[in-house]
């Protein structure tokens, strides 16, 4: 059986005898996300029958990877398709599900999914109680509007919550996007999305932030640099855990980051909280593995302490022959 039939038998549509073996998509929000997903799900042999945007980035895209698709208002989106695709910010999704919703726009024997990884299924209740099947999938990757986007997809992991009656219908849909879906329960989401974004958005800002100093010290190529060491590193971290870690933290040198600290504070102010905060992390978690002695961590976990709450005297030392004048 076609993949579309499997889905809208799954979904408790009329059976294909009775409609049509293809599924109409639209999508709300035809950004980095969106706009991959529809051209991934018609790929799979869905007509995308509309779309919105509201940005010239967004008309772009839909021209480019949704052909044919109309952009219209979210309310027209939802009165042509039979699947819905909320692609749009975290904050925007609970006023917009619960906008339609309050016009009439959903309806019964719809299906629906939004792709934020902070929310689960509790955002769309208001479709829900309209009768539409409803699901959260969320692809584990990260989309920038590159063309190496639609790639990225295949094979991608989905972190899915749905209902356990529902379950055939999300794997369906994320098999036929090429992704392979995991599930995660409600209460979960919020601590998984967490995780995510301190892997995936933290890194970037790691890797930036070790290339502006790299640079600022004089390397004229950052990333030729810390291309094979943080190939490796990511790779150590994967495989092995906290056991991966190497560098002074790791060794308890508190006589290296205190030298560290000090050239942060001269050349790159700005770096010193970041450099501070993960270090004391790095710290405790090499402490807590049995990487580290609590003796042989004291002075550097003390240093790190006070270089992160530096004492900012209010009153004059007694002892200071400053303090009268």
């Amino acid at each position: 059986m076609p993949a579309a039939r499997r889905t809208v038998r799954a979904a408790g549509l009329p059976a294909a005898s009775s409609a049509p073996a293809r599924l109409r998509v639209g999508v709300i929000g035809a950004g980095r996300v969106g706009a991959v997903l529809g051209a991934a799900l018609a790929a799979a042999g869905h007509d995308v029958v509309a779309a919105s945007g509201l940005s010239t980035a967004s008309a772009d895209r839909a021209a480019r990877l949704l052909p044919g698709a109309p952009l219209v208002p979210a309310d027209e989106v939802v009165a042509a398709s039979d699947l819905v695709v909320l692609a749009v910010p975290d904050d925007t999704l609970p006023g917009l599900v619960a906008g339609l919703a309050d016009t009439g726009a959903w309806r019964a024997g719809q299906l629906t999914f939004h792709t934020s990884g902070a929310h689960g299924l509790a955002v769309l209740a208001p479709a829900e109680r309209a009768g539409v099947l409803a699901l959260a999938l969320h692809p584990a990757m990260t989309f920038t509007g590159a063309a190496e986007d639609a790639e990225r997809l295949v094979g991608a992991p989905f972190g899915v919550t749905s209902r356990p009656e529902h379950r055939p219908v999300a794997e369906t849909l994320v098999l036929e996007m090429g992704g392979e879906p995991f599930f995660v329960a409600e209460a979960d989401r919020g601590l998984y999305h967490a995780a995510l974004v301190t892997g995936a958005n933290h890194l970037v800002t790691l890797v930036a932030e070790a290339t502006d100093l790299l640079r600022t010290a004089g390397v004229a190529d950052p990333a030729r640099v810390l291309a094979p060491l943080l190939t490796a590193a990511l790779d150590n971290g994967l495989r092995r855990g906290d056991r991966g870690l190497t560098g002074p933290v790791s060794r308890g040198d508190a006589g290296t980051v205190a030298h560290h600290l000090t050239m942060l504070a001269e050349r790159a102010p700005d770096s010193v909280a970041a450099y501070v905060a993960m270090a004391q992390r790095t710290a405790e978690r090499t402490l807590a593995a049995g990487r580290l002695k609590a003796h042989e961590a004291a002075p550097l976990l003390d240093l790190l302490c006070r270089s992160a709450h530096p004492t900012t005297p209010t009153t004059a030392r007694t002892d200071d022959p400053a303090g009268s004048r």
